[in-house]
């Protein structure tokens, strides 16, 4: 009869009760991968969980942006309403259409210039500072 006996793993166990390296290296090649893969799937739960969230979120923000849309609109026509007590309709609601058009055109000039300022889309410095870590690898290597 053998004196290795099986631990509570059901790894073979040395003469001290303790598991031999051996087995705990076999355990661990087991465990490691199993561990990694209950990781990921926690992960792809929480993400999911988070993506769920946002998506409600962002539906939210849609519709308020919508109300507010409806709103502007309302404050627009009562511009053109108050416009129309000191002059005719028709150039009451011409005046306010030429005002939001002048406000239109103006925030599109803001946004076109923010837009110039982040393009290309590529993290310049991000690459530029890889570029300098391979050079220093390479420096290391010579």
């Amino acid at each position: 009869m053998s004196t290795t006996t099986s631990g509570a793993s059901g790894s073979p166990s040395g003469p001290s009760g303790d598991p031999t390296l051996g087995a705990l290296v076999h355990d661990l090649t087991q465990q490691v991968p199993e561990l990694i893969r209950s990781e990921l799937r926690l992960a792809q739960a929480e993400m999911t969980e988070k993506g769920k969230r946002a998506g409600i979120g962002i539906g939210m923000f849609s519709a308020a942006g919508l109300l507010a849309l409806f709103g502007l609109a309302c404050v627009v026509a009562t511009a053109v309403l108050a416009l129309a007590h000191a002059l005719p309709d028709w150039l009451s609601a011409l005046v306010v259409g030429a005002v939001l058009f002048v406000a239109a055109g103006a925030i599109a000039l803001v946004g076109k210039r923010e837009v110039q300022q982040a393009t290309p889309p590529a993290p310049e410095q991000a690459i530029e500072g890889v570029k300098e870590d391979i050079a220093v690898v390479k420096g290391a290597r010579s």
